[in-house]
């Protein structure tokens, strides 16, 4: 991902020897949604003028009457898709109203780089970054529906510790991993290394940095991938490209990836720990002399993420499924605390190296099925808002928590119990977030309605499985 001109990215197709284009953006709730042109079609001044496509079908986007947008190509995210048999460029673009030619407020993309340009029109510092830790779940089979009269799932993995009494093709040989020891015993028992691997290496091809790979602590398949920090659009470009790879790699194995946060019940569900700091003239500012080594400014920006955290969910915890993993037992984030070792708050300070440049704080209740601009935006908004009103963060949460008392917890504020609970502190508190206008009124209020029309009533409405094994018989 260097960072070209469009006659360089040209230059590029021709010598890769690509025929076909592929131009992938972000849609609002947070899916890649593409459309392919033949080479030919790509000029220098699409990179100005862009390709028309309808808006109105994409997801909280445009109405039926005002529907024409524009994507228009960032030259610096070409590279060649490693999966299409055709050889083929892959760019991200930003989309634009065709109209008045500005960027589209609802583009997450946009927001991001509103966000970058907001931090550096603070003076504060002149680059956010930001490293997600995505986890998520390879399965063998997926399966489910819902009607007026059903509703079903059913998941599948060879790994799954409820498969040691299935006959199996062949035998069953047992190792499969048991609940919750699933962090990280080698192979057999982990018999996903290679697709790991693999994954790893095509990530390595579209210019991701990996750090490490391994095995999650659930059954049935968890895994997690680090990648190396980035700045804020970097990064957030980075997770769609994860998100894209490990599904495609997996599918080309005949298995499925999730980023669903809790598809298993009763075992861990899938976060996506986010390391973030921030920098100015090449120095970082979160290392001091103070708690763990961070300086009042990081400080700050803990005291801004604690402070609007149940707004931030709605943003980084975005369906209801979030918060089937936000809750106690589960090595689950919930309480707004920092530590610098204490796993169950929702910051941690991670002590790993001595180094100033390692300086970062971590904060681990996102999960991956987040739009990754919007959750950064937010996370970098709220931390701006802490520095700039120098909001203390209060003291550190460093006890265990499973042997506190409730006395001792009742004053530790928590993470939102629901989406509709996250959704209403949005509502409350969303001030920050408007600040150099890089999340709009209006952004907002779709998110908040897009929500609730499309995933918390049709979930609050249905009956699910177990409501009849706990009331048919009443």
């Amino acid at each position: 991902m260097a960072n070209l001109t469009p006659k360089q990215v040209l230059d590029m197709a021709k010598e890769k020897k690509a025929s076909y284009v592929d131009l992938k953006f972000m849609d609002f709730v947070g899916i890649w949604q593409h459309f392919s042109i033949p080479l030919y079609e790509l000029t220098e001044d699409v990179f100005e003028a862009g390709l028309g496509f309808d808006g109105s079908s994409i997801r909280g986007w445009q109405a039926i009457h005002a529907s024409d947008m524009l994507v228009v190509p960032d030259p610096s995210t070409a590279v060649i898709d490693p999966f299409m048999a055709e050889p083929t460029l892959s760019i991200i673009c930003n989309v634009t109203d065709p109209i008045t030619k500005e960027p589209y407020s609802r583009d997450p993309r946009n927001i991001a780089m509103k966000a970058e340009k907001y931090l550096k029109g603070t003076g504060i510092g002149d680059a956010a970054f930001f490293g997600p830790e995505p986890e998520f779940f390879i399965f063998d089979e997926v399966r489910y529906d819902a009607g007026v009269n059903h509703a079903f799932y059913k998941i599948d993995s060879v790994e799954g510790q409820w498969n040691t009494g299935r006959e199996e093709p062949g035998g069953n040989l047992g190792y499969k991993p048991r609940y919750k020891e699933g962090y990280f015993p080698v192979g057999p028992t982990d018999s996903q290394q290679d697709i790991r691997t693999e994954m790893c290496r095509v990530m390595e091809s579209v210019g991701i940095h990996v750090e490490r790979q391994h095995h999650e602590v659930a059954t049935a398949g968890q895994a997690e991938i680090d990648i190396r920090f980035d700045s804020l659009v970097n990064a957030a470009d980075k997770l769609q490209w994860f998100k894209y790879i490990i599904k495609n790699v997996a599918r080309r194995h005949g298995k499925t990836v999730t980023f669903m946060p809790k598809p298993l019940y009763g075992d861990n569900g899938s976060g996506m720990h986010v390391h973030q700091s921030i920098w100015k003239g090449g120095k970082p500012l979160f290392a001091g002399e103070g708690y763990a080594g961070l300086s009042d400014l990081a400080m700050w920006y803990i005291g801004g993420i604690l402070k609007h955290g149940p707004a931030l969910a709605a943003l980084c915890c975005p369906g209801t499924n979030s918060y089937k993993r936000l809750v106690p037992g589960f090595e689950a984030p919930i309480n707004l605390a920092y530590s610098a070792r204490n796993r169950s708050a929702s910051i941690r300070i991670p002590m790993y190296s001595p180094s100033p440049k390692a300086k970062r704080i971590e904060f681990r209740s996102p999960d991956p099925s987040c739009n990754g601009y919007l959750a950064f935006s937010a996370m970098l908004m709220a931390g701006l808002d802490g520095i700039e009103n120098k909001i203390n963060p209060g003291q550190p949460l460093d006890k265990d928590i499973y042997g506190m008392s409730p006395e001792e917890l009742k004053d530790i504020p928590k993470m939102p119990g629901s989406l509709d609970g996250a959704l209403e502190a949005l509502r409350a508190d969303h001030k920050f977030l408007l600040k150099g206008d890089v999340f709009t009124e209006d952004v907002i209020e779709t998110w908040i309605q897009y929500k609730y029309d499309k995933e918390v009533n049709p979930v609050r409405m249905r009956p699910s499985p177990l409501e009849f094994a706990l009331y048919f018989d009443i």
